[in-house]
This record gives C-alpha cells, structure tokens and sequence, in this order.
C-alpha cells in the first residue's frame, strides 16, 4: 500500500535513502532497482515526489506495491531541491540518511562499503566516494575521481565542491543534533543579518562545505554509483547561474572559515574552479594573483595547521594562481609529476584551453573581487 503520510514510519531501518523525483520516469525504474539490489537490505527508501506528470509517481506506486520497505511521499509544494530534500528529512528516524538521485545507478556494495567507512570513522559526518559517469543510454563515458582523507576534503571547499552529493551518506543524530538543514547556515559564524540561504543549484555545496570545514566529510577511494550526465542535468541547463551560486558560497564559507579560526578574511574566488571553471578576471596582473596565492596559504596554514592533505590542495591552487595560459601549462605539468589529479582538476585546465580559442568566451564575475591587505 502506497505511505502518503509525512510522519515518520515507527519502524527504523538502518538507512533512510532519500529520492527525490520529478518527471523522471526514464530512468527511475534502474535506479530503483539498483537500491533493490544492495548487499545491505536494512534500508527504506523514500521516493519524494515533486509533482511529477509524466508517469513517475504512477512508477513508484507500483514499486511500493511490491516492497514494504518503499515509501512515496508526495511533496508538490516544496520549494526548489532544498525544500523537498528538508521535507525528506523530516520524516527520516534511521540511524544514517543516504542519498541517491531518481537518474543514477548504486553500485551493489555501496551501502556495505560506506556503512563500513562510518564504522571506521565515529567522528565522521558526511561519507561520499568516486563515481564512473554515464550517459543517458547508460554507457561510461568517464569517471569522477574526489578527493579522500577530510583535511584535503576541508582545503577543496573553498574552492570548489568536493563531494559528489549522490554518493553520500550522513549520520542522521549528527544532523539532528546540529540543526542541519539544506539551503541553512548552520556554522552560525557570520553575523546573522548577514547570512545567506541557498534553496537551490548549490544547496548541496552549501551543506557539505559546511561540515568539510569543520573537518567532518571524507570520500572512500571506492567507486559508489554511475553517475548519469545527460541534457537535463542542472549542471547542463542552468550552468551560469549555478557558477555564481556557487562563488557566492565559497566567499561565504571562507568567511565563515575565517572568523572561526580567528584569522582575517581572504577572498578564493581567483582560485576557485567551480564546474570546472575559472573566473576571468578583469585586469589582474599574475604578480597579484601571485602575492594573493601567498596570503592565502599563510591563512589557510594557520587555520587547518600543516596537513598532506592542504599541502595537495596548495599545489593545485598554485597552477589557477594565474591566468597566462603558457604559465598555467607549465604549473601544471609541474603539478603531474608529483600528485594525481581529481577530476575537477584535468577539466579546468582543458575548459580554460578552450576557452583561449578565438570566438570563445570564459566565465566573467558578476561581482567584484575584495581586495586584502597584505600580510607577512
């Protein structure tokens, strides 16, 4: 029978995964499937419906007819993916809150996998991994490498995301306990009327860079899904506005950063590399970026502390650190010979190659870039 109710079932499952659709009956019956055939069977599945009109609900009912353990909460009036995921949570009750989007594929082991990464990390929040990517015909067409111990996990933030949302897990009394909640601030270090909400396009990179700077997400070596990119990712149809959300939010979670750990402020939106892109910037000369990349990394230092992991991340900043495409080329090279790149990393240089090709065109800020004092 069809759950409609939005309170919590009595029973608790050792995983609550939350999916969220809205006309996605292409590919909602794999993915489905794929939660079916986990190693792990402790789990209930939410279905969030969205207001579909093109079959997915009608879909899902037929799955919740068949499996006990499938729930079809309906949700039309939720604002934006923030709004319907916050939904999700509250009619959560198991121990962790997985994630897992209505296009995408679970590998067979990836609750097994992770639930084990958790065991090995009390203190962990946010658990993700790798990813191959597919297309909409389900063929791989590439792979999506993260970074992995949380110290790289916590320096990646302020430049980009670092976890790929639908391969994570979260500890659910961890969340509860901090009030965490999509789209919120909940580091509640900057000064409230000056905060900022984010109900969709990064509402992901908002909550995960949150707890990444408090040290509390990590990703497994291990590839978790196929993750499925196709014409009607957001990332594809909304690219522009979703870089400026996002730019928005790594100014905001390095000032957050900042005054936690009591250091003055920097700006990373010169050094971010959000989608894969970087900012052009308008009359910065490479002996700026240069001298802001070494404020920078004094700040950071004295806020994470020495780490391998922020030492990798420096290396890779170093090469965004300027916007000459011969000294771009050169630092990475450099880069290559002694650490392996992250996905985000290879793909920056590539689109800002193409980008240098006559009739293109880079990304151009929509705000100003702060200016900082110098520092010793």
């Amino acid at each position: 029978m069809m759950q409609s109710a939005h309170a919590p079932s009595l029973s608790k499952s050792r995983i609550d995964v939350l999916l969220p659709v809205k006309n996605g009956v292409d590919f909602l019956a794999e993915s489905i499937d794929s939660i079916l055939a986990q190693t792990v069977n402790d789990w209930r599945l939410l279905i969030l419906d969205h207001g579909s009109t093109d079959g997915s609900r009608e879909l899902a009912q037929q799955y919740v007819a068949k499996d006990s353990r499938i729930e079809l909460h309906d949700f039309p009036q939720s604002q934006g993916l923030s709004g319907l995921l916050n939904s999700g949570l509250e009619i959560c009750n198991a121990e962790f809150i997985m994630r897992h989007d209505a296009d995408d594929i679970c590998y067979p082991e990836r609750m097994e996998i992770t639930l084990h990464a958790f065991a090995e990390d009390p203190e962990c929040i946010a658990i993700g991994g790798q990813a191959d990517m597919i297309d909409s015909a389900g063929q791989i067409t590439g792979e999506m490498i993260m970074p992995v111990d949380s110290r790289h996990v916590a320096a990646a933030c302020l430049f980009y995301n670092p976890m790929a949302h639908p391969t994570t897990m979260l500890r659910h009394a961890s969340i509860k306990a901090m009030g965490i909640r999509y789209g919120d601030d909940f580091l509640l270090a900057v000064p409230e009327a000056e905060r900022i909400q984010v109900p969709s396009l990064a509402e992901d990179y908002f909550l995960f860079g949150q707890l990444a700077v408090l040290g509390k997400c990590k990703n497994v070596p291990v590839k978790l899904i196929r993750y499925r990119w196709h014409a009607n990712n957001v990332s594809a149809v909304r690219s522009a506005d979703q870089m400026q959300i996002s730019l928005k939010v790594a100014r905001y979670l390095a000032r957050s950063f900042a005054i936690l750990h009591q250091i003055e402020q920097f700006d990373p939106v010169p050094f971010c590399n959000l989608g894969g892109k970087l900012v052009d910037l308008p009359d910065t000369s490479e002996s700026k970026l240069n001298a802001d990349f070494k404020r920078m990394s004094v700040l950071l230092q004295r806020g994470f502390g020495t780490s391998a992991g922020l030492k990798r991340e420096f290396a890779f900043r170093r090469v965004t650190a300027t916007r000459n495409t011969a000294s771009m080329l050169w630092r990475y090279m450099q880069f290559r010979l002694t650490c392996r790149p992250v996905s985000i990393e290879w793909s920056t240089l590539r689109i800002w190659l193409i980008g240098c090709l006559p009739f293109r065109h880079k990304t151009k800020l929509a705000f100003p870039v702060q200016s900082s004092p110098d520092i010793d």
